[in-house]
């Protein structure tokens, strides 16, 4: 029986951007079921690509044409997909269709879609991701208006799909008098790649003067929600002679000139911001080589990134939020926002001997091997969907 997947709410298949396109990328490209087909709208700015379709072996993607429009952007661009495959489905009379909606976007909109997609016999997947509302950049304003829109996304969907157990707890708990069935699928990553220093990370080392584990890491967006502050005036408090490497979107990002009044971080040679890195391949060769890897991520559920250090990285160091823990447990250390709290990890952590940093890096795989590897996550998707083309 064919089953015909659409995903809604990441920027495309094979995207170099972020979390929800890391998730669709692994998750077509982890199915070997050539009964599953995927539809996957890709944004661009180009008006002239708009609706022309792009099809690789088990994926058809169409270009959806959204003007840029900052924060905007997405917002526009996930009401087009939606109504691209209301009129996609019909169409192309498409049976045995899920749509998986990324993201709490759209929610109020729900009402007017569910109906529509119902009669094309398509259930909807909604995956709320993290707690939008949660995130310190937003006005008031707007924290109410993603916890209205993350309430009618979980009320008019067929199904709840949580990738933090955390999250899956506070959708059940908040939403107890909605009936939407919820369950926990997490993100995935990838055990015992090889790889080799390519060009990228050979002009980056020699530019920044990196030397192999000789340096703590940072990966992820540039964002105050992730400990930036906290994780640099730690570091600069610490012993350590090591440097700490930040690969983040400094690209137009007004942040990095509030950060650096507030910890005057130029001041000290061992920080060093090095941009954006999208090449997967550099990613995976910086985090091998890191001595420790540090995570502030502190909204949202599972993180990619996160997944990705515990693979790769033998001591990780966490914000202590129930996202993170549920993943690392006893495989990290964790930190918090009090004085020298980090501090004091930093300097205990340069102390461990080479004997416990395997041991560490043993236990971070180990969780990655029982819950989080690509096709155990593929399989329990997969099955999700079996289960509602039959109810």
């Amino acid at each position: 029986m064919k089953r015909n997947i659409i995903i809604i709410g990441s920027r495309g298949y094979k995207f170099n951007y972020g979390g929800w396109e890391t998730f669709v990328t692994n998750l077509v490209d982890n199915t070997i079921d050539d009964s599953v087909k995927y539809y996957i709208p890709t944004l661009t700015y180009q008006k002239k690509l708009d609706q022309q379709i792009k099809k690789t072996k088990n994926a058809i993607c169409p270009y959806l044409y959204v003007r840029e429009q900052g924060f905007a952007t997405m917002f526009t661009f996930t009401i087009k997909s939606i109504n691209y495959f209301i009129k996609y489905i019909k169409k192309n009379k498409l049976e045995n269709t899920t749509m998986i909606i990324l993201g709490c976007k759209v929610g109020p909109l729900m009402p007017f879609w569910l109906p529509k997609l119902h009669k094309l016999k398509t259930k909807v997947i909604i995956n709320p991701d993290g707690l939008e509302w949660t995130r310190e950049k937003w006005a008031w304003w707007i924290k109410q208006c993603f916890k209205i829109s993350e309430r009618f996304s979980i009320k008019y969907s067929d199904y709840c799909v949580c990738d933090s157990k955390s999250i899956l707890e506070y959708v059940k708990n908040k939403y107890k008098k909605i009936k939407t069935p919820a369950t926990f699928i997490a993100y995935g990553a990838y055990e015992n790649l090889k790889i080799n220093k390519n060009e990228i990370v050979k002009n980056l080392w020699q530019k920044y003067n990196i030397i192999s584990k000789n340096y703590y890491l940072i990966v992820g967006r540039f964002i105050p929600e992730n400990n930036y502050e906290t994780m640099i005036k730690e570091f600069m408090k610490s012993k350590t002679k090591k440097d700490l490497i930040i690969i983040c979107n400094l690209e137009k990002n007004k942040f990095y000139e509030t950060l650096l009044n507030k910890t005057k971080f130029n001041q000290d040679k061992r920080i060093k911001f090095i941009g954006s890195v999208y090449d997967q391949d550099a990613l995976l060769y910086f985090r091998r080589h890191a001595y420790a890897y540090l995570h502030g991520h502190s909204a949202g559920g599972t993180n990619p990134s996160l997944l990705e250090a515990l693979a790769n990285t033998n001591v990780n160091i966490l914000f202590d939020v129930s996202y993170n823990k549920e993943v690392g447990q006893d495989s990290c250390f964790y930190f918090n926002k009090e004085n020298n709290n980090l501090k004091n990890i930093i300097n205990k952590v340069e102390k461990l001997t080479d004997e416990e940093q395997k041991e560490y890096g043993k236990k971070a795989k180990e969780r990655i091997s029982k819950e989080y590897t690509w096709p155990i996550v593929v399989n329990k998707y997969l099955t999700l969907f079996d289960k509602l083309s039959k109810s």
